[in-house]
């Protein structure tokens, strides 16, 4: 059965091989490296785990990501393109790279060749495993038999609704990163801080601050309720997932907090958990963990 158009995302989606495969999803490859040396195709030429557990053996060596070329984005395109099949590319938020631009000058490479294809490239303004909840909420769509027109108008209607709340254990991989100040961050570290951030409408901010990781749990638990609360919505309404770098026994641990929560004010009784990939890992360290969350695509 043939399908209104094809999905590609870049690899920032961080959505697991097997949900990839099963949504017929085209993924293409940031590239990695553990330590600033060599660079590695996320997910084909380095494991997420095999990343991670770069990380946590060489805590003082910080990692780089560099986004997919012009000519990656045109070897995805073309097969699609020659088959007259549209294709709807979702890219990170323009705010962390510049994987968006890539794709966009592919796509009008693509169209000097093929001037009747279809290609839309949209900037998710969100990233990792919010990205990936953005990409399903497509795939929802696609296999609902909405047109390649009407998806992409639907999706950037929900995109607003996207937020990712979530801390990290260091501000280190931040400051390397130079995603915060380093005066700001230095602060942190040196106080053993634990931020409390939240990303929205395509860049992060600052939520707060916790002494230890289980109080940073706890304010994730009532930033959600208290999101919902303040927008008089319901989870019910929304897609959610659980995001966690390299310690899926805590995620698994903070869900069951979550969940037994979210229960008191919506009928949700379970979140899927996503692992976030080695490309937001490059900013965040080992061990990221948050809450993702969309409204829900509604026929």
């Amino acid at each position: 059965m043939s399908v209104p158009f094809q999905i590609i995302s870049d690899s920032s989606c961080d959505l697991s091989p097997e949900v990839v495969r099963e949504n017929n999803i085209h993924v293409v490859p940031f590239y990695v490296s553990p330590d600033g040396g060599q660079y590695y195709k996320e997910g084909v030429e380095i494991g997420v785990r095999e990343f991670y557990q770069q990380l946590v053996d060489h805590p003082g060596v910080f990692p780089k990501s560099s986004m997919p070329s012009v000519q990656d984005y045109i070897n995805a395109f073309t097969p699609y393109v020659e088959q007259g099949i549209p294709v709807v590319c979702v890219c990170i938020t323009t705010k962390f790279s510049g994987s968006y631009n890539s794709a966009t000058n592919a796509a009008e490479l693509v169209k000097e060749d093929h001037p009747d294809a279809k290609i839309a490239v949209i900037n998710s303004m969100v990233n990792t495993v919010l990205q990936g909840l953005f990409t399903l909420e497509l795939v929802r769509m696609r296999d609902a038999g909405v047109s390649f027109e009407k998806a992409i108008r639907l999706v950037k209607l929900i995109r607003p609704s996207a937020r990712i709340f979530f801390t990290i254990a260091s501000m280190d991989y931040l400051l390397s990163g130079g995603r915060v100040g380093k005066l700001a961050g230095s602060a942190a570290t040196a106080l053993k801080l634990k931020p409390m951030i939240v990303l929205k409408e395509g860049e992060i901010f600052p939520t707060g601050i916790t002494r230890n990781r289980e109080k940073s749990m706890e304010k994730l638990v009532s930033q959600i309720r208290n999101h919902f609360e303040k927008a008089g919505e319901s989870p019910d309404d929304y897609s959610l997932c659980v995001g966690f770098g390299y310690d899926r026994q805590e995620a698994e641990r903070f869900r069951d907090k979550l969940v037994a929560d979210i229960k008191k004010y919506s009928h949700v009784t379970d979140i899927p958990l996503f692992q976030i990939g080695a490309t937001i890992a490059v900013h965040t360290g080992p061990h990221p963990l948050g809450v993702g969350l969309i409204k829900r695509y509604n026929a």
